[in-house]
């Protein structure tokens, strides 16, 4: 009955870490954005899971989770999830800066905010902070580099708070997923044909070739099961001594051995495949 808080639990990783927790026994607070997606992941959870509307941009829902998970657990957390994200990419110059901003809120001053407010619990608990970073936390790629910023940046917290936090017997953990099964996908698809739309012609022919290459990648990947981040995200929280980077996926896996190569090398295999595809 380790307390747990996981956020983004709505859909994806973040609902499949909540029903894999609470199935193992686990008090998981989910954290959702709607009230309909709590009640849609209660019908698939036992009492054990709760539902609690959390927006990781919003102060007073960050205070007010922590208030209520307080009272109810005595102020002992054992885990965080950060998972709340935004998957958005597009190439630099047509995209917006406000959307800029707001994937940046979610994904890293989020994560920084919810954090902050959840380590005097952790703090009692001796607990673990698990992050969700991605393939995009190892290598940045052309066309996504705002989306590849801040899961560097997921990275770097990571390594920080793993020191700034170990004397108080605080583990912090970054599990990195590939391309995982998940709504993100249809979300991204309809994103960039907007995006698109607004794009004056003479500047989409500039990255044509790399839009192409962006297209074509997204179909044939390879997507992992959103269960089997679940079950790495357990092993982080449950290992006796948990490593400090767990990679899930082939995509993730060959991500975290080419950003060992070169870099010139590393560009030069980058663009030779983007020539290749966006033919």
């Amino acid at each position: 009955m380790k307390t747990i808080l996981i956020t983004g639990s709505s859909t994806g990783i973040g609902k499949a870490c909540a029903l894999h927790l609470d199935k193992l026994g686990f008090k998981v607070y989910a954290g959702v954005r709607k009230q309909a997606d709590g009640d849609n992941l209660k019908k698939e959870a036992s009492e054990n899971l709760t539902p609690i509307i959390l927006d990781v941009t919003d102060a007073e829902s960050i205070e007010s989770t922590v208030s209520i998970i307080e009272k109810e657990t005595g102020g002992e957390v054992y885990g965080l999830v950060n998972n709340a994200g935004i998957g958005i990419s597009g190439v630099l110059e047509v995209t917006p800066i406000d959307e800029i901003r707001k994937l940046m809120e979610v994904n890293v001053i989020g994560l920084f905010a919810v954090t902050q407010a959840m380590i005097p619990l952790l703090r009692k608990g001796k607990g673990r902070i698990i992050n969700i970073g991605s393939s995009s936390s190892l290598m940045a790629f052309p066309g996504g580099s705002v989306y590849c910023a801040s899961k560097f940046a997921v990275r770097a917290i990571t390594d920080s708070l793993r020191l700034e936090l170990k004397h108080f017997g605080i583990s912090t953990v970054m599990v990195a997923p590939g391309a995982v099964e998940s709504e993100i996908w249809e979300k991204r698809k309809e994103y960039k044909t907007e995006l698109r739309k607004r794009v004056k012609p003479e500047i989409a022919e500039h990255y044509k070739a790399l839009a192409r290459f962006g297209d074509k990648i997204e179909q044939v990947i390879k997507k992992i099961p959103a269960s089997e981040v679940a079950k790495t995200v357990t092993d982080a929280l449950t290992s006796a001594k948990p490593k400090y980077y767990y990679y899930v996926g082939s995509d993730a896996k060959g991500a975290a051995k080419a950003a060992k190569l070169p870099q010139r090398l590393l560009d030069w295999m980058i663009m030779k495949r983007i020539q290749k595809l966006g033919q």
